[in-house]
């Protein structure tokens, strides 16, 4: 094989790898009012099955930051997918809901190996003026990979059961894991110089480095709110608005797929292209994008019938957009000897102070008020400071000599 076609390659492995990953996490809101017929819980109990999975996901993380920056990248990705691969199939045989959390929490560890350190891999592959691009095509699995999970949820679970879609889900995993094992891994710091300043090359330096903190804190305002919509608006359609499951699922896995896509990459086009005009494009572009998006999403749960659909759809647009350019921000605030603890660090905190219990907050609201919708103000309010901080981190953003 061309030595050029390698770094493509590899980008595609770990794209699709990264889609079955989210799938994994989208089956589970797409099916949660079926297994809540099963399984008999409060909206909070089923809130703390995400919190359990994001808790093995933020303590594996440090772990496999550190192992990426001294071993083999491929080789822990590789055992870990077989991993979350593994337990997402033992899903056939969980009958309580004690064995739903275990298998769930299990699935964090695995997928902690990979998150950790495949945008690593793919910022030594190709050089920094074109990481926001690839990094959208990496990243589109978020989305795409979500709404793939609502609606094969949402469908085959209506018809075949809960459990079918995650078998569904598991199998892919296991080819994908032995193509990236025999895939070349590119060298450390290929595409970029060496940086020796303390706040970009060493782990305690992220604690005076601006750029990573303000990247880091707005992306953990980004998740909570994201986390808990993504959890509650398929169980809110159902719920509230009297949409039927698979209609749910269609239409907000929908949504998700096609903006995933679409604006995705747009916005890592667009971050690119900011990017040779304004240091700070990573930051400021996705952070206007937050605060425009937030009275949309209001209006998601507040408004009925086609307004009420529009503004899902724009909302879902304006919080895709800054996917891939926060995403470069985060990879390049840190030089290449420490990106994957770095990487595993904010993983650590984004799921700490974001989607680890952002669902279990909204549930809990939803206990107590009797209202879902009262739940998903901390969503708001979440993504408006998301907003504030990105606006703020691009004073802090690295000047690279790439640009003209």
């Amino acid at each position: 094989m061309p030595p050029k076609l390698y770094p493509r390659l590899l980008l595609a492995v770990l794209t699709g790898l990264n889609i079955l990953n989210y799938v994994d996490r989208g089956v589970l809101f797409g099916v949660q009012p079926l297994i809540q017929k099963e399984f008999p819980r409060s909206d909070r109990d089923y809130g703390l099955l995400t919190f359990a999975f994001f808790i093995a996901y933020m303590v594996a993380a440090p772990c496999v930051g550190w192992m990426g920056d001294r071993f083999s990248r491929k080789k822990i990705m590789a055992v870990g997918i077989l991993i979350w691969s593994g337990f997402t199939l033992l899903t056939w045989v969980t009958h309580t809901f004690g064995e739903l959390m275990f298998r769930h929490t299990i699935v964090g560890i695995g997928e902690a190996s990979y998150a950790a350190i495949a945008p690593t891999l793919i910022a030594d592959s190709f050089p920094i003026e074109r990481r926001g691009r690839m990094l959208s095509i990496f990243f589109l699995g978020l989305p795409l990979g979500n709404a793939l999970g609502l609606i094969l949820g949402g469908v085959a679970g209506q018809h075949w059961g809960w459990r079918v879609p995650f078998m569904i889900a598991g199998v892919p995993g296991f080819v994908l894991a032995i193509v990236l094992w025999f895939l070349p891994e590119p060298p450390r710091g290929l595409s970029e110089g060496e940086d020796s300043s303390p706040a970009r090359s060493t782990v305690l330096g992220l604690a005076k480095n601006g750029a990573f903190l303000t990247a880091t804190l707005g992306m953990a305002m980004y998740t909570f709110a994201a986390g808990g919509l993504l959890q509650w608006i398929p169980t809110f359609l159902w719920r509230v608005r009297h949409v039927p499951l698979d209609r749910a699922g269609l239409i907000f896995g929908g949504m998700a797929g096609f903006n995933g896509i679409v604006a995705t990459l747009i916005g890592g086009w667009i971050g690119d292209r900011l990017l040779k005009r304004y240091f700070g494009a990573y930051y400021t572009f996705p952070g206007i994008a937050m605060f425009v998006a937030v009275p949309l999403m209001v209006m998601t749960v507040y408004v009925t019938g086609k307004p009420m659909y529009a503004a899902m759809f724009t909302a879902i647009f304006l919080l895709l957009i800054g996917t891939a350019p926060t995403n470069a921000a985060l990879v390049n605030s840190v030089g290449p000897k420490i990106r994957s603890t770095a990487l595993a660090v904010n993983i650590f905190i984004i799921h700490l102070l974001g989607d680890a219990f952002s669902p279990t907050l909204i549930g809990t609201i939803s206990n107590k008020t009797g209202s879902l919708q009262k739940g998903f103000w901390a969503a708001f309010v979440a993504a408006a400071l998301s907003g504030g901080i990105l606006i703020y981190g691009a004073k802090f953003a690295p000047r690279f000599k790439t640009q003209t």
